[in-house]
């Protein structure tokens, strides 16, 4: 850790009776200011904080980064000492004041996270075992994690142990691995200053607990995509291309309990010529497990190359960005996209693979719409067409008809009707006719069956082919969300 169990003890005591927590300064910053310091916007902040008392100094000093008077750190800080402070890098000298040396964030109501100061408030490269806090990356794979109770844990490349909290709250026990064993002192810090207990384990990717099975598994790897060279432990994995998630989706098998899950963000390349989304499939061949693949962004090499020079705080370097871009070009890179793998071990033969591109917005949180998913991947798998045919079937709330129509001689000409979920994911896809009539006609009081007998005598159709070419209809239907089982 970077203090001792009694230094992360007094530091907790000055942290709680200071009030520095989410409440706590929401409560004394008011909400304008509050949400002005999300944007970077300090100064309602440092004029609310201008009398120095202990919260004061430590939103000045943690948040604010600000260079403050030692005496009135010394005061915030206790029963912690500056001294230990020091050595634990937590505070340095600067001028003649203190500053933050690290990145001590009030996270939630009452949970505190350390990590590496970002790169806005030290202007610089970053050190190669930068220890990230709480980025955009790391709220989307919080935001997708499935939150249900579970046993064991696993948090993969940990980094300032933001996911091991998060587990902390619905599983029993939570392993986190990482390759740095700089992160993993913060890790243990962030831990122990909020009073949980993990297994932390050191090693690369799944190399730590080889031969171990976990309910629920989460990593937000080092994914970027490139040559394979290594510069900052956090954003690079040495793998080349987007290895690391086809690496990651091979262990998964032997990484989960029957039922277990796992989730986690990946790269992959968008190759001239090819479909991404074939490519990003064959990662699950022969795996057995369920896969949902949901691409959430896609950038051009350029755009790629742009945001991680910038991300470490390098000047960019002409020559290392055009060798980077060379090896997109060699390899016939046209972009590269980000997002999200649920994998689950479902137990079946029959294991579903779906890679789709989702980057209209989604209703949050994500995590509930994939642990949806695999609920109605299971309700499909016990009905065949004739446990179809026999269930009654209701409209998802709030769904919309979408029409395009053309005006011609004889008035409007509808070209295309389209059906979209308002809600929850917002799916939307093209429906004929028929398809109209079945999701209208869906309002759970008559079987399948009966409900296609009707549709098959208006539309003139045989009844027994009708609801032969219904059945994988109707379950495309049911795993989108625009219809629902009635059970009861």
């Amino acid at each position: 850790m970077l203090l001792s169990p009694a230094g992360v003890d007094r530091l907790r005591t000055a942290l709680t009776s200071a009030g520095f927590t989410g409440t706590g300064i929401a409560d004394r910053l008011g909400p304008p200011a509050t949400a002005a310091m999300t944007r970077n916007d300090y100064r309602a902040a440092l004029r609310a904080t201008e009398d120095r008392d202990r919260l004061g100094t430590l939103i000045r000093l943690f948040i604010c980064e600000q260079t403050e008077p030692e005496a009135s750190v010394v005061a915030a800080l206790a029963p912690l000492t500056v001294a230990e402070a020091l050595d634990a890098g937590f505070v340095e000298r600067y001028g003649d004041g203190l500053r933050a040396g690290i990145d001590l964030e009030p996270y939630g109501d009452d949970w505190w996270v350390l990590a590496d100061l970002p790169a806005s408030a030290r202007p610089g490269p970053l050190h190669a075992e930068h220890v990230l806090g709480v980025g955009g990356a790391t709220q989307t794979l919080l935001g997708a994690t499935v939150r249900r109770p579970v046993e064991t844990a696993l948090d993969l490349g940990t980094g300032s142990g933001v996911q091991a909290l998060h587990l902390s709250t619905h599983a029993r026990r939570v392993t986190a691995t990482d390759l740095s064993a700089r992160a993993l002192r913060f890790a243990a810090t962030t831990a122990a200053l909020n009073g949980l207990d993990w297994e932390l384990l050191r090693g690369d990717l799944v190399a730590p607990v080889a031969g171990r099975r976990f309910d629920l598994v989460v990593s937000n790897p080092p994914f970027v995509v490139g040559p394979g060279t290594t510069t900052h432990v956090y954003r690079d994995s040495g793998r080349v291309g987007d290895a690391v998630g086809a690496e990651l989706a091979a262990a998964a098998p032997g990484l989960l309990t029957e039922g277990g899950t796992m989730q986690y963000l990946a790269n992959w390349v968008h190759v001239t010529g090819e479909d991404w989304g074939d490519r990003v499939a064959g990662w699950f061949a022969g795996t057995g497990l369920d896969a949902w693949v949901v691409q959430r962004e896609v950038a051009d090499p350029m755009a790629y190359v742009n945001l991680w020079v910038t991300d470490v705080g390098e000047t960019p370097d002409p020559h290392r960005m055009a060798a980077w871009l060379d090896w997109f070009d060699a390899h016939k890179v046209e972009a590269v996209g980000f997002g999200i793998v649920s994998l689950r071990n479902s137990g079946h033969d029959d294991p579903v693979v779906r890679v789709e591109d989702l980057r209209q917005r989604v209703e949050p949180p994500m995590g509930d719409h994939v642990a949806g998913w695999f609920d109605r991947q299971d309700w499909l798998r016990a009905h065949d067409t004739e446990g179809l045919l026999a269930h009654r079937f209701r409209a998802a709330e709030g769904l919309q008809l979408r029409q395009e129509a053309t005006m011609g001689d004889e008035g409007w000409a509808v070209d295309r009707q389209v059906l979209a979920a308002p809600h929850g994911l917002r799916w939307s896809e093209e429906i004929d006719p028929l398809v109209l009539a079945l999701v209208g006609g869906a309002d759970g009081r008559l079987p399948l069956r009966d409900q296609l007998a009707l549709l098959a005598a208006a539309h003139d159709v045989a009844p027994d082919e009708l609801a032969e070419a219904a059945g994988p209809i109707v379950a495309h239907l049911v795993e989108r969300g625009f219809v629902e089982p009635v059970t009861a």
